[in-house]
């Protein structure tokens, strides 16, 4: 690489992070739907022709490293020389590339020079696309059928304009049709953004583009190689499980075993549990925001782009938990990814890692209210709890964070009032959640809603209610997960993992998610 490329290296890099961010920003801004909009329940990217990623927002890893096989099932199907200007292509199917079914992909090809340079894409979590529950992520799920509408890659704009026939087989599937487009505009002018952003650094730069792009890329490649190498060689094993999937009460294994030999990492999962029978499974492209997330922790000064995933290799059995064959439910898919970056990081703690880590207490609740008010009108309302940090040797876990491949943000309290008939009568950091020890875990989070008016119907996803997240050093352990219905006649329903409940006016819903793992034995009190 010549000089001038190499001075151009830096601009370009942070011309690409600010294109991506200003992509997550205006897609958040223009999102219907709470669960994008106050939550950022979605994420932008920006890949080249190739299907390399080049740049992603700095928002939710749970579906930035998705958006990497699904720009290779868009290019199986497409390739770019088949594409437009002004195309746009739209998706949800995991076994094409896609998450869960609410994730849906938009893609539009960036050109310049009559040529297509790049591809920006963006996804987002919709309120609602089907199947068998208010939400479409039904906790007793046992197949994709039941979850909604599955999409594999398809044209949905031409020339700007949406296909009227795809937008009317999407809004006839959908409960909250209003707001899926409402979304899927916020998405198009997301990727129209990037687009035209992207054509006008390429113009900026001149012909050096694509030879600094790819600079990019082995630039994080070359940092994270230089990660590994001064981590000692070894292999290390983790586990952990899931309390059940929906369906049965048996635990659900996570397995990993990390290989490190100089600059090469093997991440291979096989031990984990077969694919299960209710929805806690997650496809090969699920997996690659854990394994994405995971590699780019070893050396985050790099560039933020797929170089990082250079000097790794992966296994996942087929026909397990991590790797389902057709047609297994995936919609709970957020809670195996969670502790797969969990075992990932344990194990790398156990061994490699210079500054050891508790565990994460691995839990990201998805809540999917819904019913009918008093005059009949539906209602609709997703959002997302986050739980405890675990705790280090220099210092405490953060309580009520997102961790790992999740950064959700809390939906306001004010937000959650004004869309649907609840009353929030808690909202507070779960004290004494957190494993006890020299440093404490992160607490969890308590939330507490009451139905004001009419039926409804809770989808609940949450995790730890039987394993806890470990300590680390001779810390103590985390607190478990817990949720119950406490109804208005004076009855207690206590809520599994995951399950799906009914409820009237005057019953309160609480929720209270567990705590992350403590670093290193109390100190003794004198």
């Amino acid at each position: 690489m010549n000089r001038e490329h190499l001075i151009l290296m830096e601009p370009v890099r942070l011309a690409l992070q600010g294109i991506v961010d200003r992509m997550q920003s205006r897609m958040m801004r223009a999102a219907y739907s709470s669960i994008a909009r106050e939550g950022g329940d979605c994420a932008a990217a920006v890949f080249l022709p190739d299907g390399r990623l080049l740049a992603q927002a700095r928002s939710l890893p749970l579906l930035l490293g998705s958006l990497i096989p699904a720009i290779a099932g868009l290019l199986q199907r497409c390739p770019v020389d088949a594409m437009a200007e002004g195309d746009a292509w739209l998706m949800n199917d995991p076994w094409s590339g896609g998450t869960h079914l609410p994730d849906l992909i938009v893609v539009r090809p960036v050109f310049s020079d009559g040529a297509v340079i790049a591809l920006a894409a963006a996804i987002l979590h919709h309120q609602d696309v089907g199947g068998i529950a208010a939400g479409s992520i039904p906790p007793n799920a046992t197949e994709i059928y039941q979850e909604g509408l599955r999409i594999p890659p398809v044209r949905w704009r031409a020339k700007g304009e949406p296909d009227p026939g795809i937008e009317a087989l999407l809004t006839a599937n959908s409960r909250t049709p209003g707001n899926l487009l409402g979304d899927l505009n916020a998405q198009w002018s997301a990727v129209s953004l990037g687009a035209s952003e992207m054509a006008a650094l390429r113009a900026r730069t001149g012909a050096p583009f694509e030879a600094v792009c790819g600079a990019l890329l082995a630039q994080s490649e070359r940092l994270t190689r230089e990660a590994l190498r001064a981590a000692p060689d070894g292999e290390w094993r983790w586990q952990d499980q899931l309390d059940g999937d929906g369906i049965s009460d048996t635990p659900v294994r996570i397995a990993v075993s990390l290989r490190k030999r100089g600059d090469a990492l093997t991440i291979d999962f096989t031990g984990s549990s077969p694919q299960t029978r209710g929805p806690v499974n997650a496809s090969p492209s699920s997996m690659m925001s854990a394994i994405l997330f995971f590699m780019r922790s070893l050396a985050p000064q790099a560039p933020n782009n797929a170089g990082c995933l250079a000097p790794a290799t992966w296994v996942l059995p087929e026909g397990s938990v991590v790797n389902p064959n057709l047609p297994a439910a995936v919609n709970a898919r957020t809670a195996t990814l969670k502790l797969a970056c969990n075992a990932m990081l344990g194990a790398w703690s156990s061994g490699a890692s210079r500054d050891p880590l508790a565990a994460n207490a691995g839990v990201a609740t998805v809540l999917s209210l819904s019913g009918a008010r008093a005059d009949g009108q539906r209602w609709l309302l997703t959002e997302i709890i986050a739980s405890g940090a675990g705790a280090s040797a220099h210092g405490e876990g953060t309580s009520g964070v997102s961790t790992d491949v999740g950064n959700a943000r809390n939906t306001p309290i004010e937000v959650i009032e004004s869309e649907a008939p609840l009353r929030v009568h808690g909202y507070a950091i779960r004290e004494a959640s957190g494993g006890a020890g020299r440093f404490t875990g992160g607490h969890g989070v308590r939330r507490v809603y009451e139905l004001l008016e009419g039926q409804g119907s809770v989808s609940y996803r949450g995790e730890r209610h039987v394993s806890r997240a470990r300590g680390s050093h001779g810390g103590g352990d985390g607190a478990p997960s817990a949720a119950r219905i406490e109804r208005s006649d004076g009855r207690v329903d206590v809520l599994p993992a995951r399950a799906r409940v009914d409820w009237s006016a005057g019953d309160r819903l609480v929720i209270e998610t567990a705590g992350g793992g403590a670093w290193g034995e109390a100190m003794p009190r004198h």
